[in-house]
This record gives structure tokens, C-alpha cells and sequence, in this order.
């Protein structure tokens, strides 16, 4: 299941920098000037996890491989991106690839590096990025509803369906507001999926702040601000400087634990970007842990054991008995998984089961 998140923003607000260290490479130009990433640059990230390294530490398997997220550096967006201003519809399609948005914002202050609005600020520039998306998406709603209006006639019931839920989301983007605040059921959002709207995408915004004001990122007007901005679209906003990260990124295990410590952080800030995108995207992961290959999956929020049971094959899921469920938390407790188990802390669940963040699972089947 492809863990998709688009890095998006204005031109120069460091998008391609943040890039870079997240996926520990170079392949992302950072340059001052508008358009220097063209094409997408994607690169895959391991979600940081100790459950998973707490798991491969005590059972020392043969391999290990942990759930990744996939982030895709799109070019920088403009306005007229929807009318196709600097190669605007091309950068659209890019997003609407992906599963989420990591919108970076720029908030800090440097005079040597352009701003393509003249100013610094953080409310304006997240409005000329969500116009965009909102006006591509209103373009998309209304030729759809067009070609729905012949099937409505003849009485098509999933063309009626479809319709009343696009036009809830028309009314919204009219108005200059994100498809997001229709607050779609899921049974809805599966109905219009295929348009894949921009706006209904979920969001993440990332402050890229001065170095200064890493340790106490509230210190920072720009930072606050882009915090209001995230809290009225029901969203969160992170703190991080796109030149400390990339600092970090060239660091030793070890150099980069002092270089944290000098700075007052615990981890770099890319971690909990990491983190909070995967949760951004509705995913939960469980664990399998055997001598070969300990594993670790992600899955939808609210899934049964089949279905879990699914992602490692289908054949196991078709032939699904019973999983043998023991929580991450237990297995901490008692030091391995068995001590866990000998402690009466391993359940058996059948197939209304629902999977929870942490499970260590073993799966009975037969085809």
C-alpha cells in the first residue's frame, strides 16, 4: 500500500532543502530562484519507530524492514498555477499523484533569499497555494458534473449519488473554500475518488524557521501565525529549520547527538515530519516477528485481522482462521514476545477483530 506525501509550497520557501534532508540526499536542486525542481524528485524514508527497533534488537532476525513513506519535491506553485501560470497544471498533476500534502511555508526573514511575493508572509502565502488548489478542483467538479447530467436524466442511480455529493463540494469551492470542509463521509469521498480533488487532500503545513529560534519555535511571529492559519483549517503546523535538518543530515550517529544537544532537541524535526505524515494519512502499524524477518505494516486505521492479514498476502487473508494477537506493550513488559505469551498476555481474535496500533500478530490460515 503506497504511502504517498507531496512536499508543496510558493518557489524558494525551501521545499527542496527539506527534501533533501529528509531522504539524506542530493538529488533535489536548492537554488534562489523560482522553478529549479521541474520534475518530481522522490525518495523513500523509513518511519521512525523504537516498537520496531525494540523488536529487532530482541529477536535479531536475519532481515528487517520497516513501513516507509514515500515524499515526492514538487516544483514550486505560483499564482495562475491553475490557469497554467509557471507550468502550473503540470505541477497540479504532480499533486494530485499523491496521497497528502506537506505545504512548506516560509517563516523566516533573509534578505539574500527572494521572496516571489516581496514580503514574508506566512497567511498570504498559504492562501495563494490553497486558491490554486481550490480553483483546479472547481474546474475538475463542474466538467464532471456536466458529463453526470445526461446519466441523471435517465435515472442512473450512481450518477445521482455521485452528483449530490459534488455538488455539496461545488457550492464550498464557489465560495473559496477547500473540498475538505464538506466533511465527506468515506463511503462519500470513495464515490468522487477518482477525481482525486486537491483540496480534499489532508494537509500538514511546515514552518521553516530561522535556525535561531529552533529550540523555541513560539518565539517566532511568522511561525505563530502560520499555527492560526493551520488551527482554522482543523490542520497542524511543524517547526523546523530546512538548514539545520540538512546540517544534520551529513552527520554521524554519534555527532549528530551532540550536534542535538547543543541545540536543545531531543530528535531532528524531519522525524516527527515523518511521523505525523504517516498518521496524516489515516495508518495505523502492526508487527510480525519471526527469526527470518521482522516486519512492520501499516494499515488503515479501524481494519479487521483479515484485511491486515491481506496486506502480507492474499492467500492468508482468503484463509484466514484466527490471528494470534499479543500487544507491543506487553512485549516490552516482559522482554520478548514468549515471556509475553507465558504471561497469558497473547489473545486469539477472529475475523471482527480490529487491528490495533502496536499489535505483534501471528497468523493461522489455511487454503
Amino acid at each position: 500500500m503506497p504511502l504517498q506525501c507531496g512536499i508543496v509550497g510558493l518557489p524558494n520557501v525551501g521545499k527542496s532543502t527539506i527534501f533533501n534532508a529528509l531522504t539524506k540526499s542530493h538529488s533535489a536542486e536548492a537554488q534562489n530562484y523560482p522553478f529549479c525542481t521541474i520534475d518530481p524528485n522522490v525518495g523513500v524514508v523509513a518511519v521512525p519507530d523504537p516498537r520496531f527497533d525494540f523488536l529487532v534488537d530482541i529477536v535479531k532476525p536475519k532481515s528487517s524492514v520497516p513501513v516507509a513513506v514515500e515524499f515526492v519535491d514538487i516544483a514550486g506553485l505560483v499564482k495562475g498555477a491553475s490557469q497554467g501560470e509557471g507550468l502550473g497544471n503540470k505541477f497540479l498533476d504532480h499533486i494530485r499523484k499523491v496521497n497528502a500534502i506537506l505545504h512548506v511555508v516560509r517563516c523566516f526573514q533573509d534578505e539574500n533569499v527572494t521572496h516571489v511575493s516581496g514580503k514574508v508572509s506566512p497567511q498570504q502565502d498559504v492562501e495563494i497555494i490553497e486558491l490554486e488548489l481550490i480553483l483546479s478542483d472547481l474546474d475538475q467538479v463542474d466538467k464532471r458534473l456536466q458529463n453526470l447530467n445526461k446519466k441523471k436524466k435517465s435515472g442512473d442511480k450512481e450518477a445521482l449519488e455521485i452528483s449530490e455529493v459534488l455538488e455539496r463540494v461545488f457550492a464550498l469551492l464557489k465560495e473559496g473554500k477547500p473540498a475538505s470542509q464538506a466533511n465527506l463521509s468515506t463511503d462519500e469521498k470513495n464515490l468522487i475518488k477518482d477525481l482525486a480533488l486537491l483540496s480534499l487532500k489532508p494537509v500538514l503545513f511546515i514552518g521553516n524557521i530561522d535556525e535561531s529560534l529552533l529550540a523555541q519555535p513560539e518565539n517566532s511571529p511568522e511561525f505563530r501565525e502560520l499555527q492560526r492559519v493551520a488551527k482554522d483549517r482543523g490542520a497542524q503546523a511543524i517547526a523546523l529549520s530546512g538548514k539545520i535538518e540538512s546540517e544534520i543530515g551529513q552527520l554521524s550517529p554519534d555527532e549528530e547527538k551532540e550536534f542535538l544537544a547543543d541545540l536543545g532537541l531531543k530528535e531532528p524535526g524531519l522525524n516527527r515530519v515523518i511521523r505525523e505524515a504517516y498518521t496524516l494519512l489515516g495508518y495505523i502499524t502492526f508487527f510480525t516477528a519471526g527469526e527470518q524477518e521482522v516486519r512492520a505494516w501499516n494499515i488503515t486505521s479501524g481494519s479487521l485481522a483479515p484485511q491486515a492479514a491481506g496486506t502480507i498476502h492474499s492467500d492468508i487473508e482468503r484463509g484466514f482462521i484466527r490471528a494470534e494477537v499479543t500487544p507491543f506493550t506487553a512485549v516490552k513488559e516482559f522482554g520478548t514476545q514468549k515471556k509475553a505469551q507465558e504471561a497469558g498476555k497473547m489473545r486469539l481474535e477472529g475475523k471482527e477483530y480490529t487491528m490495533q496500533d502496536g499489535d505483534v500478530v501471528y497468523f493461522r490460515f489455511n487454503v
